[in-house]
């Protein structure tokens, strides 16, 4: 599906600031480019664009590929914000928390390989703050299926841990 596009570089400033504002924090250059990428509502020639002249006009920093909001960027997502529908808000929104969450889960989740004399052991560790919520290790004959099981973990560690979990609680014993 096509989505809309904010087709104005004032546009793209506003909610780059935006962006920056709501999510509290420096980001990387590529983070940031891939939190707009995935929203899928600013060309990148308009991100490129504006981000260039919102580091010159001292809206944002960058220092060392790390993008943050200046006070003047914040003002001006305050006061120009309400320029952009919601619609564009909530999709920024949308990617960055997801970017986020993602990022966050895969630094949750151990997973690693280490070979035997029968094969391989997959052992996988899919933590919360401050302790495992499941530990497991899982046998593979051969270094591809090895790491086909480890990349299927990392794919989406909470989904294979609610996978597991489903299991245990709704396995029953047959009559």
């Amino acid at each position: 599906m096509i989505y809309p596009e904010i087709d104005s570089a004032f546009h793209v400033k506003i909610m780059l600031c935006f962006i920056l504002d709501k999510i509290a924090r420096p980001v990387s250059e590529d983070l940031l480019h891939e939190i707009i990428d995935k929203s899928e509502v600013i060309n990148y020639f308009y991100y490129a664009e504006s981000l260039e002249e919102l580091i010159k006009n001292e809206a944002v920093s960058k220092t060392d590929g790390v993008i943050s909001l200046n006070e003047k960027g914040k003002l001006s997502s305050d006061y120009f914000n309400s320029y952009i529908p919601k619609y564009f808000h909530s999709r920024l929104l949308k990617s960055a928390y997801s970017l986020f969450s993602k990022i966050a889960i895969e630094n949750e989740t151990d997973v690693s390989i280490m070979q035997t004399q029968n094969g391989y052991e997959v052992s996988a560790a899919v933590k919360d703050v401050s302790f495992d919520l499941m530990r497991m290790s899982f046998y593979a004959p051969d270094k591809s299926q090895a790491d086909l099981i480890k990349a299927k973990i990392l794919k989406n560690p909470t989904m294979f841990y609610q996978k597991v979990i489903e299991y245990l609680l709704e396995n029953k014993e047959e009559y």
